[in-house]
């Protein structure tokens, strides 16, 4: 009779090829996946090979009712990081988690993330200052709601999300002037 081996004694030394992952998910169910995943290898005491879970996240300012207000906008919807070693048991946990249709790059054992392209997301989603989400074209036609100009109607000329600021192209005078103003002093037309 052949001896099992028990999931412990199956796994590899967790020094031997951690690395990032990408789990593909079905598409807003990124952050379930991730509590999903966190409370299976609590459950299944898998932390030896299953060490940290993201949902790449980017801070974004959203113009609400005059007010710039922060939201979190996931940087890749319908997918997951996941570092681990793969093991089958490891492979397994993580792909029979639900809403996860599978390993990104997977034909029979998936392909981590390059460094390279683990640095470039990383750096974006702890990136300290977000930009704003504009609804703002070049040469819309905006009226001023705020300030000095307020009620006048001019158009944009130019948009700065990272600072979340337009400039119009002001007529005083007879002479065009260019103004700079915050998102939340101006609206749509």
């Amino acid at each position: 009779m052949v001896k099992r081996k028990s999931p412990k004694e199956t796994r590899q030394d967790p020094r031997q090829g951690r690395n990032w992952y990408v789990l593909h998910t079905y598409s807003g169910y990124e952050d379930a996946v991730e509590k999903a995943l966190r409370q299976r290898i609590e459950t299944m005491n898998m932390h030896d090979v299953i060490f940290d879970i993201r949902v790449p996240k980017e801070t974004e300012y959203v113009i609400k009712k005059w007010n710039p207000v922060e939201e979190k906008k996931r940087i890749f919807p319908g997918y997951v990081l996941i570092d681990m070693v793969v093991t089958d048991e490891s492979w397994y946990m993580a792909r029979n988690t639900p809403n996860v249709t599978g390993f990104v790059w997977a034909w029979t054992v998936p392909i981590p993330v390059s460094p390279e392209e683990f640095g470039l997301i990383t750096e974006k989603t702890e990136s300290k200052s977000g930009k704003f989400k504009s609804t703002f074209e070049i040469g819309d036609l905006v009226k001023i709601n705020d300030g000095p100009f307020s009620g006048y109607e001019w158009q944009v000329s130019e948009i700065d999300e990272v600072k979340g600021k337009v400039k119009v192209l002001a007529s005083i005078f007879d002479r065009d002037t260019s103004i700079e103003l915050d998102f939340t002093q101006v609206r749509k037309k």
